[in-house]
């Protein structure tokens, strides 16, 4: 028996590469046997990548998300990934709050009207994390520490972890809210994200390109790679309720390090000074978002799942030299 499943943003990178996975392979949800996907509705203000629009098995749902969820009919799995990034949901406080609230809501309200309570996993983030200044640093972030955000955005993702918790402990989804770490290195053009440089440092001047680091060089970091963190999302969809346990959000896993330990491991892997393409010029705006973010990570309950984060930057740039090598 096929599944149909949801993506929204599934015309962005993570949504893309989502897709890709799920095309590729049979995917169990919420305990069952893996099944081949039926159909796989991509739900976002742009097209979906050519190679995903020539699949039969994708259908583009392209448009605002309150006005695309009204002709989906039932589906067996939701990805939640679309949303405003971090840096333009602190520039735009109203461009968040009705991308980022209001979109998740209407996504749980269109789950709740389905005959049968979709798996739904809902992409949080590590920005719930931050140091509040009236309280000691957080320190090493584990499984039970209490989320404080410091930006609208981290604010938000909090608020939607809770709404999918209340609509999964009243039965009208069953629902998985993950917090994804920092993605790097994320492949095309920079975005919005205050976290976009982490990409950049690396990308661009592989590409014989520079850029610019905004922070200062020993900012501790909490890193993921696409492909982890894609691992991490069909991971969370494929157990079962008992299994995935608690309705509060899983810490994905994270490799901590910083700036400098990146650019020292793209010397390391490019054999030659390519990270002399790095400007250390600092941005306070960025450095005041991404400074509050928790960077030390111990994640239990992940591993239990058998989620590990990557050992090495470099095997992250490896990574994504093999999977870009157009990129280069």
């Amino acid at each position: 028996m096929s599944t149909r499943i949801v993506i929204t943003g599934g015309a962005g990178f993570l949504g893309s590469l989502l897709a890709r996975r799920i095309l590729a392979e049979p995917v169990a949800l919420g305990g069952s046997e893996p099944a081949p996907v039926g159909e796989l509705l991509l739900l976002d203000l742009a097209e979906p990548h050519p190679d995903l629009a020539a699949d039969p098995r994708v259908r583009p749902v392209v448009g605002p998300l309150e006005e695309a969820l009204g002709g989906l009919g039932d589906v067996d799995a939701i990805f939640h990934l679309a949303g405003v990034v971090s840096g333009a949901a602190e520039a735009d406080f109203d461009l968040g709050m009705r991308t980022n609230l209001d979109g998740t809501r209407a996504l749980l309200q269109y789950a709740r009207g389905l005959r049968t309570p979709p798996v739904l996993v809902f992409s949080s983030s590590l920005a719930v994390f931050g140091n509040d200044p009236a309280l000691p640093p957080l320190g090493v972030v584990d499984d039970n520490t209490l989320p404080r955000p410091q930006s609208s955005y981290g604010i938000q993702k909090f608020i939607g972890e809770q709404l999918v918790a209340d609509y999964t402990r009243k039965g009208f989804v069953r629902g998985r809210s993950v917090r994804l770490m920092t993605v790097s290195v994320r492949p095309g053009k920079p975005n919005a994200a205050a976290s976009s440089f982490l990409s950049g440092i690396i990308r661009e001047p592989l590409s014989g390109q520079r850029a610019v680091c905004p922070v200062a060089p020993e900012t501790p970091i909490a890193l993921s790679s696409p492909r982890c963190t894609v691992d991490g999302l069909l991971r969370a969809a494929a157990v079962g309720d008992a299994e995935w346990g608690s309705t509060t959000a899983m810490n994905l896993p994270a490799l901590t390090t910083n700036p400098r330990e990146m650019a020292e491991a793209l010397d390391r892997v490019t054999g030659s000074t390519t990270s002399s393409l790095i400007d250390w010029t600092g941005d306070p705006g960025i450095t005041a978002i991404v400074g509050s973010w928790p960077a030390e990570f111990d994640t239990p309950r992940a591993r239990r799942l058998g989620l590990e984060a990557e050992k090495t930057f470099d095997d992250i740039i490896r990574a994504y030299l093999t999977d870009n090598p157009g990129e280069q």
